[in-house]
């Protein structure tokens, strides 16, 4: 009997722990769904750095939505225009087919180093001489008498160069500044680590500039597309430029670029921001050394696949304005993205113009001596003012469209950066939504 009763209680157990398993898995799958709902609808902020619940923390976000969406399916979803994922040219490298693709064996890669003779040690060959050549392709920078080093990225370049720079030994922070509206970016990895040797200062108007420091030049600039160039020259001042977008789909080249220290990315050049790969042109051997030291203990060298596939779809382009034989096959690179930038620009002023709702700033227009074309510059992203509104950021949010306020880049709320160089479906959409804004703001 005793046993019998024992026997109950066990089944008794056993369903209970089996019901209150299913509970569990059924609350599990109703807060993942509403977590992935959150996201796919935009309500739930996700910055480059982290997750955070309806915070922007620096307005950074991130979206999954990668791929382009069916007609129609678009215009009651938010619209994501506020990083500058370069999607827009997934297109022209689809056109291209196969003539990018490389195979890398098993064995290669294995080893940590590249070229042991070089500063950058774990700089591929094929690499540089493909950067090198690209440049010199395009007009748009010197590269004689020049170290590269590359990176994962600008991003991690520009920590190099401060990390290079800045003396060990100085008894305060060396000051970071740059002129507004600066890359919103500037200060959030400046200041991420709390670093001794450097301090994020802000606007270079507004810095007292009896000590030295470092100017950040981005020309042209993001977020406003204006051709800079630095703000003061004193004696205790170290200049970085942060080239990025001097490239001939962006602006007219009207000069190599000819510089201590030169940036530049390959998500903005050639549109593979998923390679992760950046370079700088560093004049100073010591400086380059350094900044290899700094790649060196973060993350012991780039990686050299994607240095590989970088490497081959920029020959790719250099071979499609030099070989004769190949450069009438299809549009080249650097003419399909001028045109498309010309295409978004235009279609923007012209929505824009057609109402008093918003506003966009005046650039400069130049000859270009690659293309021979003359344009004005037609950056990646829009600063964008609202006219009638104070906060354009929550204003743009409130009809679905999402883009980084103008406080985050030293500036006033009133304007914001929208990216132009997603896909054609989003931007079509935010077009075809300022369209509709303007027509009920404007009297």
């Amino acid at each position: 009997m005793a046993s019998k009763i024992a026997s109950t209680k066990s089944v008794k157990n056993q369903t209970a722990l089996l019901a209150a398993g299913h509970w569990l898995m059924l609350s599990v799958a109703i807060n993942v769904g509403f977590l992935l709902k959150l996201i796919h609808d935009g309500n739930l902020r996700i910055d480059w750095y982290g997750l955070h619940n309806g915070q922007d923390n620096g307005g950074h976000l991130f979206s999954y939505a990668a791929e382009p969406k069916p007609d129609g399916q678009i215009q009651n979803k938010y619209i994501n225009l506020d990083h500058g994922d370069p999607t827009m040219y997934q297109s022209y490298w689809k056109q291209m087919g196969d003539r990018t693709d490389v195979v890398i064996s098993g064995w290669q890669s294995v080893s940590y180093f590249s070229d042991t003779k070089t500063v950058c040690w774990f700089l591929e060959p094929g690499f540089a001489n493909a950067v090198t050549r690209l440049h010199k392709l395009v007009g748009n920078a010197e590269t004689g008498n020049r170290h590269i080093v590359v990176g994962t990225g600008s991003t991690q370049l520009f920590q190099a160069v401060l990390y290079a720079l800045c003396p060990n030994d100085a008894p305060d922070p060396m000051s970071i500044v740059s002129a507004a509206p600066y890359y919103s970016s500037y200060p959030l990895i400046t200041d991420c680590l709390k670093s001794g040797l450097y301090k994020w200062r802000g606007e270079v108007d507004d810095f007292n500039k009896e000590a030295p420091y470092i100017e950040l030049v981005t020309s042209p600039n993001n977020p406003d597309g204006s051709i800079r160039e630095a703000v003061f020259n004193g004696s205790g001042q170290i200049l970085v430029h942060d080239v990025a977008y001097y490239w001939p789909q962006y602006t007219p080249i009207s000069s190599k670029a000819d510089h201590d220290i030169m940036l530049f990315t390959l998500s903005k050049s050639t549109g593979h921001a998923g390679m992760r790969l950046g370079w700088a042109l560093v004049k100073d051997e010591a400086i380059a050394k350094k900044m290899v030291k700094f790649i060196e203990i973060s993350s012991i060298g780039v990686s050299k696949d994607s240095q590989v596939r970088a490497a081959k779809i920029m020959d790719v382009i250099n071979d499609s304005y030099e070989d004769s034989k190949t450069s009438n096959e299809s549009k080249r690179f650097f003419d399909y993205a001028r045109e498309e930038m010309a295409k978004r620009w235009s279609q923007l002023r012209e929505v824009v113009n057609n109402g008093q709702a918003f506003s966009l700033p005046t650039l400069p227009v130049g000859e270009c001596n690659f293309s021979h074309q003359t344009f004005a510059t037609q950056p990646a992203f829009a600063w964008l003012k609202c006219e009638q509104v104070d906060d354009c950021e929550s204003f743009l949010k409130k009809h679905k469209i999402l883009t980084r306020g103008g406080v985050h880049f030293g500036s006033s709320k009133k304007y914001v950066r929208a990216s132009l160089i997603g896909h054609e479906e989003d931007y079509n959409e935010f077009i075809r939504r300022l369209s509709l804004i303007n027509s009920v703001e404007s009297p």
